[in-house]
């Protein structure tokens, strides 16, 4: 096990991706869903929240990273508007199923299931990004998963009470970040496009 301070680094680690993915909304080599992208910046926050009740400590800080790097590319896209804004049924639905679970649990307050709730939200907000990985590969940002699935899995080392509300956020971010990494792997190898394509190839698809 690590000490509890790589928490810090892991959720620096995780920042760092997010900073690197503002970046390249700004300059237009990435078009974040604007569906999952809110949804991301808001519903770790009901985690942390939960997690800070029940005196989590230290592994907390990765949940709250998770909430504040997606505010910061949200707030890249708004600015530069670099972001997919076609929203369709599926982003719609979506949406509406994520802040449905975060609703359910303001109903019930309790800190386990306050976790659990964010992370079927979460992954539920997860999808439409998912989709557009699979669809369109280098609209999306593979080291920003990357970065977060190593600071993720060092949150997990450092955890030595294992209640739910202290590993289980931390343990699906890990799991959707390699979930995601697979898919824009998979998507770049198959149309044979390497990073240094997608700046050409956002502007020859129109961003989608």
């Amino acid at each position: 096990m690590l000490d509890p301070g790589w928490v810090i680094a892991g959720a620096a680690l995780s920042l760092v991706g997010s900073i690197s993915y503002a970046y390249a909304t700004l300059i237009g080599a990435a078009r974040p869903n604007v569906v999952t992208w809110s949804l991301w910046a808001a519903v770790p926050m009901v985690a942390f929240s939960a997690q800070m009740d029940s005196g989590v400590g230290l592994p907390a800080l990765m949940t709250l990273s998770a909430g504040v790097g997606p505010s910061i590319v949200l707030i890249s896209a708004l600015l530069s508007r670099h972001m997919r804004v076609r929203v369709g049924v599926f982003d719609v639905v979506c949406g509406v199923v994520a802040t449905s679970a975060v609703v359910v649990w303001l109903g019930l307050g309790r800190a386990p299931v306050a976790v659990l709730v964010a992370i079927v939200a979460d992954s539920v907000a997860l999808l439409p990004t998912l989709r557009k990985a699979w669809r369109d590969s280098v609209s999306e940002r593979i080291e920003f998963y990357a970065l977060v699935a190593v600071g993720a899995a060092i949150t997990l080392l450092t955890i030595t009470s294992w209640g739910l509300q202290e590993w289980a956020f931390a343990a699906y971010q890990l799991a959707a970040c390699i979930i995601v990494i697979g898919v824009l792997a998979r998507g770049r190898l198959h149309i044979g496009e390497s990073p240094d394509t997608r700046s050409y190839s956002l502007k020859r698809r129109g961003g989608r």
